[in-house]
């Protein structure tokens, strides 16, 4: 029946529901790039340190085996022993020159002699220049393979009883073999130096060598002047009155007339030594070998001046104008032989060389530094030494 009933038109219709809101996602941002991923880091181990150690047990090794050499050989009787005593010369190794055009077992020793000639060793473990020329000549004489000696001199002279010394080793090294000895001259042989070259069997010097310088000389200071300005007056004590002679602080009437008498006559007397090995040299040298014969005044010429090479050759004293080339030559005909190698000998550097050089000095010395070379010379020692060397 209600269904009969007109319909209500004063009832508002029945709003629709709202529709579903609309879900969007989210708009999407893009992410950043990704760097790449960084190199695995090294992980610490120790490596420098590892090194390091590696180096060092080498080092140690090398010590070791060097050492260990050096102890054998000496009792294996490899070190040289120097005569007259118990104490071991320098260890040398040979090395080559100059080789022949063609192969031969022939050889020329060359043996240095260069700047001052003196008894002392140039550097702290080394050895003095009279040491080395000794064994260079003992070596060189025990080798059948040498057949002749060049000295190469290169020297202003030097200590009067060192340059004797390697003179007399020179003419001992000559009369016991049957050995040539030609000396090669450097730019400058001359007091000392051509001392050392006298007694040799022939003498090449270049026409512009400085040689000559026949003579001695005795260097001494006296500050006694220097010591009156500031106030100081030395005392001595002595147990004779010429005790003190070549006192650098006697004032000049302090120094007696015979004090200068006995020093100049001991200088005449080592010059006199000079002039007599000069003479026996150039005498034996002309003799045995048909050198150049002395002038017969060649002693105005021995008086202390220097001489070129040229004008040494006019005088006799020395036998040959030339280079070191033509000493070899010479060498090898007064060897009777056609060809050979030029060697030397120099001294085996080991660990104790190298010790040395970080060990203590025992210098007792403060060196100064004034803009130039002072000559080395001791006060009171008698040289023969050329004047160039002291200006």
């Amino acid at each position: 029946m209600d269904s009969d009933l007109p319909p209500d038109t004063n009832v508002p219709p029945i709003a629709a529901p709202p529709p579903p809101p609309i879900h969007r996602p989210p708009p999407v941002i893009p992410l950043p790039p990704t760097p790449p991923p960084l190199p695995p880091r090294a992980p610490r181990s120790g490596a420098g340190l590892k090194i390091f150690a590696v180096l060092l047990v080498v080092i140690l090794a090398v010590s070791l085996l060097v050492n260990l050499q050096y102890f054998v050989r000496s009792f294996a009787g490899n070190r040289v022993k120097l005569t007259g005593g118990d104490s071991y010369g320098p260890r040398m190794d040979e090395t080559t020159v100059k080789e022949s055009e063609i192969s031969t077992t022939n050889k020329i020793v060359m043996i240095p002699v260069e700047g001052v000639i003196s008894g002392e060793a140039a550097q702290q473990g080394g050895y003095s220049i009279v040491t080395l020329v000794k064994e260079e000549l003992k070596r060189a004489k025990e080798n059948d393979d040498v057949r002749a000696v060049i000295l190469k001199v290169d020297s202003p002279g030097g200590e009067v009883l060192a340059s004797d010394e390697i003179a007399k080793a020179i003419r001992k090294f000559e009369n016991s073999c049957d050995k040539p000895v030609v000396v090669s001259m450097g730019s400058l042989a001359a007091s000392g130096g051509y001392y050392i070259s006298a007694p040799c069997d022939w003498i090449v010097a270049n026409e512009l060598t400085i040689t000559g310088s026949i003579g001695v000389i005795m260097h001494g200071l006296n500050y006694r002047g220097l010591l009156d300005k500031i106030g100081v007056r030395p005392e001595v004590f002595k147990s004779g009155k010429y005790k003190d002679m070549l006192s650098p602080t006697k004032t000049p009437d302090e120094e007696s007339p015979e004090e200068k008498e006995m020093i100049q006559n001991m200088i005449n007397e080592t010059f006199g030594k000079f002039k007599s090995v000069v003479a026996d040299g150039r005498r034996t040298s002309f003799e045995r070998d048909h050198g150049k014969m002395l002038s017969p005044d060649w002693q105005d010429y021995a008086d202390g001046r220097i001489l070129s090479g040229k004008e040494a050759y006019k005088l006799g004293f020395v036998d040959e104008v030339g280079d070191f080339d033509d000493a070899v030559e010479r060498a090898k005909q007064l060897a009777h032989i056609k060809r050979a190698d030029v060697v030397t000998y120099q001294e085996v550097f080991d660990l104790s060389n190298l010790l040395h050089i970080f060990g203590e000095s025992n210098a007792k010395s403060v060196k100064v530094e004034l803009g130039v070379d002072i000559p080395k010379l001791h006060a009171g020692y008698l040289y023969f030494i050329s004047p160039t060397y002291l200006q």
